[in-house]
């Protein structure tokens, strides 16, 4: 660890040590400990800290041990989670990869900026990514210094203007589509064959990794291993820097193609049905790799400023393997499943240990949070949908009271929106009539109130209607085919959308 860093991060640990002991014999800052104490030094960190960012891709709500899993083990995740603060009611911007991860990147709704659905593979042949207009977070945080790395899924744009590089990462390692298989030796061989064969276009999940542009040849372990050890080497390199550091552990894992090691599918044999095997393993590999990033913190003297950030996406597919329970659906619906996810915050003496943070917040959230521990200026003509939730959270108190949480899937001729706030919850899904659960009672969505609360349902549909005002129309289209019937609907019919009937 560089030394001036190494003093500074004395200090900052020395002020913690201070309160902990002014407040408690045990020096674990729980909640109750925190609100006791003066607080101004957790507020407002007199260091900045590492940020470490873990994005798991269609992780499953109830797929991680600290989340209820019995089947599938996560001992470094649920570690992390059992001492730090785990996030009952987090939601992903969106329902699907692409535009939630460009919710993450912005902090802003994708229906807003045009990009509310996926890019479709190979998306270097339409030219097509994220508005340059639009200031991603990595920015932000690069220009207050710090070092700036993605390893992993980008899915925001596969030419040079839109590349992580242009977009405020220093260390991009990875793939610039929505996907990649996992066996080195299968993806490598199959894009051989592909250029012999004379394709001139190669389907994006074979196509060779990347450092910073330049095709890779050190990709030969498993896909998740190898971004877990460029994770590594991240913050071995940064950690001689005298700046703090920002890493994005884009995982794809453990979308499909369902592909696992050997050794992992071993420890999952007591499962019988093969797809959940197989994704078991894959999100087991994952806990792996944050346990080397884990690892490594501590050996560089880097553990003790670091928030960590744990979340999935969006929800599980339950037909690849996932589960959601006890939420409704998964994957691509506007039901609890499709983008209520796992998440915990993690950072030793700051964050409540032990805890449960049930208010319900945004990954929307995480873009003006970051910048807020990071001192670090957002652009003045910056639009936001999220919100700087820092304060609230360290002092338990509710983060979005009276703000809604929004949530919409387009599909074929029509749209699926789900608005949260508070207790209640409104859907609108396949066309049937909207619906009104009180979602803190009933998680599942089973017991439709709109008739007893007519008021309630209104009030909500009426603030979704507004925010769709905001809504620009799609650049892209996930296919052709979704994009020309796009057109020949004339959608988005956000006349018939809000109606109550």
């Amino acid at each position: 660890m560089n030394f001036s860093k190494g003093i500074k991060l004395g200090l900052y640990a020395a002020t913690l040590l201070v309160m902990a002991c002014s407040t408690s014999k045990n020096k674990t800052v729980t909640q109750e400990n925190i609100d006791k104490s003066s607080i101004n030094n957790i507020i407002s960190p007199t260091t900045k800290p590492n940020i470490v960012v873990v994005l798991c891709d269609d992780l499953g709500y109830s797929d991680v041990g600290f989340n209820g899993s019995k089947d599938i083990k996560t001992p470094a995740l649920d570690a992390l989670a059992t001492h730090g603060t785990i996030f009952s009611s987090a939601y992903a911007p969106h329902p699907f990869c692409g535009p939630s991860r460009t919710g993450i990147m912005t902090g802003r709704y994708a229906h807003q900026i045009g990009a509310q659905f996926n890019l479709p593979p190979n998306s270097e042949t339409i030219g097509e990514g994220v508005a340059l207009s639009e200031t991603f977070i990595s920015k932000v945080l690069k220009n207050a210094g710090y070092s700036t790395g993605l390893m992993g899924k980008w899915h925001l744009g596969a030419v040079e203007k839109y590349h992580p590089n242009n977009r405020g990462f220093d260390d991009f390692y990875g793939f610039l589509g929505g996907g990649h298989n996992y066996h080195p030796e299968e993806y490598k061989a199959k894009y051989t064959a592909a250029k012999e064969r004379g394709a001139k276009v190669i389907f994006e999940y074979l196509l060779p990794l990347e450092h910073n542009g330049k095709e890779v040849t050190n990709d030969n372990e498993y896909l998740t291993d190898v971004l877990s050890d460029q994770g590594v080497r991240f913050i071995k390199e940064s950690a001689q820097k005298e700046n703090p550091f920002f890493l994005f552990m884009s995982y794809n894992a453990p979308h499909t193609p369902l592909e696992a090691k050997k050794e992992d599918l071993d420890m999952f044999s007591n499962i019988k049905n093969k797809d959940r095997r197989t994704y078991a393993a894959m999100v087991y590999a994952v806990d792996r790799g944050v346990q080397k990033i884990v690892e490594t913190l501590k050996s560089t003297g880097e553990y003790e400023n670091t928030l960590i950030v744990f979340l999935s996406d969006n929800g599980g597919r339950p037909d690849k393997g996932a589960t959601n329970y006890p939420l409704k659906e998964g994957k691509g619906s506007v039901y609890e499943g499709g983008y209520r996810v796992p998440m915990f915050f993690h950072w030793a003496g700051v964050v409540p240990s032990g805890k449960k943070f049930n208010d319900p917040i945004s990954a929307l959230d995480l873009y003006p949070t970051f910048a807020k521990l990071a001192d670090a200026k957002i652009p003045n003509d910056k639009v936001l949908s999220g919100k700087n939730i820092w304060e609230k959270f360290i002092t338990n108190k509710k983060t979005h009271q009276n703000d809604n949480i929004f949530s919409m899937r387009h599909r074929n001729g029509y749209s699926d929106v789900g608005v949260r706030n508070g207790d209640w919850k409104a859907v609108k899904a396949y066309q049937q009539q909207w619906k009104l659960f009180n979602i803190t009672k009933d998680i599942s969505e089973t017991n439709n109130l709109s008739s007893e609360h007519p008021e309630i349902l209104e009030k909500l549909v009426k603030d979704a209607e507004a925010w769709s005002k905001s809504h620009t129309q799609p650049l892209w289209w996930h296919d052709k085919k979704t994009g020309i019937e796009w057109k020949k609907n004339h959608m988005p019919h956000f006349d018939e959308t809000f109606k109550i009937d």
